[in-house]
């Protein structure tokens, strides 16, 4: 079942307790991604507009990083508990999440 989606009996998703975290650290890195686009219209030496790209990149890293830890500790836990069969399925999943991440 490719794209399956497990949730908690409450139908909540892994990050839910940290959404509005997530939400915050997310306007943030919009916020930074307004000012590369400023950077570059202002015609800003380009180390600098590197340095701004290589923060943005980080800042996404960390926030993959931690749904990915997420989703280990609450979808895949919960697999583990509840769903047994699904089990390898939903590790896979978070495996090739990470190959992802690791690639980009």
């Amino acid at each position: 079942m490719a794209g399956m989606e497990t949730e908690s009996a409450t139908g909540e998703h892994g990050y839910s307790p940290d959404k509005d975290a997530y939400i915050k650290r997310l306007r943030r890195i919009e916020g930074q991604v307004r000012g590369l686009q400023r950077m570059i219209d202002d015609d800003t030496y380009c180390i600098d507009v590197l340095t701004q790209v290589s923060a943005i990149t980080k800042a996404l890293q960390s926030v993959a990083v931690g749904l990915v830890g997420q989703h280990m500790k609450h979808c895949v836990a919960n697999a583990a508990t509840n769903d047994p069969e699904h089990l390898d399925e939903m590790v896979g999943e978070a495996t090739k999440a990470i190959e992802r991440l690791l690639r980009s």
